[in-house]
């Protein structure tokens, strides 16, 4: 990869990409839910039960590491979003799913909510990064397809 002809043009359109307001917010909101869910069951009450607050903590900070740095990994934020698409569900069902009686009225709310909220910021920068942007002609930035002189 590191020997592609349009390796700069490449760079520069993810850098593009990844510095608009729109990018910012979804890695700021992001990074704010996947903290919230780590620290959530000493918010909200329920660190008593160990299995779901261990589950929370460590994928609440799962989903920030995943999420942050948005821009500076462009390239690989496809990937990334798709595996906190997969820690959001995790999340919305987890009280289920996690052993011991954990279901209650707290953790239910508590985690369906920001689940929900980390699934939907997860698919936002999974739409992002599928994005290309295009120059204002409509082709590639720097692209010149030319025929190779011909010697008679």
């Amino acid at each position: 990869m590191e020997h592609h002809p349009d390796i700069m043009e490449m760079r520069e359109r993810y850098e593009r990409a990844a510095t608009t307001p729109r990018s910012q917010g979804i890695e700021a909101l992001a990074l704010i839910a996947g903290l919230y869910l780590a620290v959530s069951p000493w918010i909200t009450g329920f660190s008593g039960l160990t299995t779901l607050a261990v589950c929370n903590l460590v994928t609440g900070l799962a989903y920030a590491l995943l999420m942050a740095d948005f821009g500076s990994a462009y390239e690989r934020t496809h990937a990334r979003a798709w595996a906190a698409c997969a820690i959001g569900i995790w999340t919305i069902i987890s009280p289920w799913v996690v052993s011991g009686s954990v279901a209650t009225t707290r953790t239910i709310i508590s985690n369906v909510v920001v689940g929900a909220v980390m699934l939907l910021l997860a698919l936002a920068a999974s739409a992002k990064a599928g994005k290309e942007p295009h120059s204002p002609a409509g082709g590639r930035r720097g692209m010149r397809h030319e025929r190779p002189a011909t010697r008679i």
